[in-house]
């Protein structure tokens, strides 16, 4: 049993190591490319200076000429879409920068900050993330703020700087601000779904604000993980967010969301950001952020010759809902001036319906209909809960392990909190015994132990435990154990 923890433990490990691994192969490839473009360019801008060359070998001088000589096609990139970029060599480069530059941890936390004009909640946003992190945990993170406004960054720097001085110099915690030079010109924005013109330059401007923090969290982990400036954390917040990112590893996921409202507690994974950059600068003027989110799952795996229903299943695969939520707002006065905001995340202080696990592998089905999207699969997968609806006579909820697996225990639970009623009555547990299975034999040589403790029945399983309605009411759950 031990020896089994250790070892999931040691593949969770590894999954990470690759992960971090492929990530830093993408960001060399990224790297190699930009230098290679920028030495076809130092070429192009010396090819009638001979003297440019004159200190190269021949061998060498062919090897220029043929770099200079190919004309790729012309790749759309961040320039088609913000030409005002090329005005300024220093647009994409940090203002201000304050912190270590730490890279090569599992998460990378990003916070947007402007300046409120009635309360700032910045402050106490950090002290609830720092908080709750553990000695390990802080070294594993990065807590990037961005400061959104050329006028305030100073004032922000000067605030927040002297809370956490030690943060800043251990290098969990960074300060960022761009030039004025990588917006666009926001006065002229037309206006679209009965916005006004105050409110749509205001989403456009947050459109760019997380585009910008994203390119330059993008290197740094193996997550990156949205959130706002005034929130407040669970305790155990990181350790859940990366066992459960963990858990779906193998899973094609695009976006994790630890919290319900808005962009708050949304995960993605490093390589996924630069596909989302590129989206929002298609699309910055047109629409807000949850809006442009929406639009990438229905282009990834959306038909449009399906019903609205057949979509939203296909982008629930992308889109994973982990509850209850680890993030609550609690900002009262928004950022767009005069708006005051009562939203407040209702799956926050509610119990979790569910313990995050891990079983071993298994193909799962069942006769019961499943309701609400709450299915077996993902229940046995520690996504979420299972529900059905109206169990009867001869329903059977089945799993089937890849390879045999040796149980000592099984946990089994029917109900929950919010819904006590919905349970199920009257349920045995059977299992087949691998040599069973092998034999094929009828008189089940599955050893003396199991032949004088549990009862066969006809179809040659055994039954290992069995409840009426007297249990009280838990959430549906199982889990096993391999064997050593």
């Amino acid at each position: 049993d031990v020896l089994n923890v250790t070892y999931q433990r040691e593949f969770h490990a590894l999954k990470e190591r690759l992960r971090v691994a492929e990530h830093r192969t993408l960001q060399r490839s990224s790297e190699l490319n930009n230098i290679l473009e920028q030495f076809r360019r130092a070429i192009a801008e010396t090819n009638g200076s001979k003297d440019a060359l004159i200190n190269f070998s021949d061998e060498t001088q062919k090897l220029l000429k043929e770099l200079a000589s190919r004309k790729p096609l012309q790749v759309p990139n961040i320039y088609h879409h913000m030409p005002h970029l090329l005005n300024n060599e220093g647009s994409l480069h940090p203002a201000v920068q304050v912190g270590m530059g730490r890279t090569g941890v599992s998460m990378v936390m990003g916070i947007p900050t402007v300046k409120r004009k009635v309360k700032s909640y910045l402050a106490e946003t950090l002290h609830s993330l720092i908080d709750k992190l553990s000695p390990e945990e802080k070294l594993d993170c990065v807590i990037i703020v961005f400061v959104g406004e050329n006028r305030s960054r100073m004032t922000t720097c000067a605030c927040v700087y002297p809370r956490f001085s030690t943060e800043f110099s251990s290098g969990l915690l960074e300060l960022i601000s761009p030039p004025a030079s990588y917006y666009p010109d926001l006065k002229e924005l037309k206006e679209t779904f009965g916005d006004s013109r105050e409110r749509v330059r205001w989403r456009t401007k947050q459109n760019l604000d997380y585009s910008f923090l994203m390119m330059y969290a993008v290197s740094k982990g193996v997550y990156y993980v949205q959130l706002e400036d005034d929130i407040v954390a669970k305790p155990n917040y990181f350790a859940t967010m990366k066992n459960f990112a963990l858990q779906l590893s193998s899973e094609d996921w695009m976006i994790l969301e630890f919290s319900q409202l808005g962009f708050i507690g949304k995960m993605f994974q490093a390589p996924d950001l630069n596909l989302i950059v590129e989206f929002i600068f298609m699309f910055y003027k047109e629409k807000p952020i949850d809006w442009l989110l929406d639009h990438i799952l229905w282009v990834k795996v959306c038909n449009p010759e399906k019903d609205a229903k057949h979509c939203e299943r296909q982008k629930s695969s992308l889109r994973v809902r982990f509850r209850p939520s680890l993030f609550q707002h609690v900002g009262l006065h928004s950022s767009l001036a005069g708006k005051i905001q009562k939203l407040t995340d209702k799956d926050f202080l509610k119990p979790l319906l569910h313990k995050i696990h891990v079983n071993p592998p298994a193909e799962v089905s069942t006769s019961l209909k499943v309701y609400q999207g709450h299915t077996l699969d993902k229940t046995y997968l520690g996504e979420d809960f299972f529900w059905a609806i109206n169990p009867t006579v001869g329903d059977y909820v089945l799993f089937k392990f890849d390879r045999p697996v040796s149980i000592e225990r099984f946990l089994f639970r029917s109900g929950n909190q919010e819904h006590p009623g919905d349970r199920i009555e009257n349920t045995t547990v059977e299992i087949l015994p691998f040599l069973v299975r092998r034999q094929h034999s009828d008189d089940g040589e599955t050893g003396p132990k199991t032949k004088e403790k549990y009862k066969r029945t006809e179809d040659g399983y055994y039954r290992i435990g069995e409840w009426i309605s007297t249990n009280p009411p838990v959430l549906l759950a199982f889990s096993t154990q391999n064997a050593p």
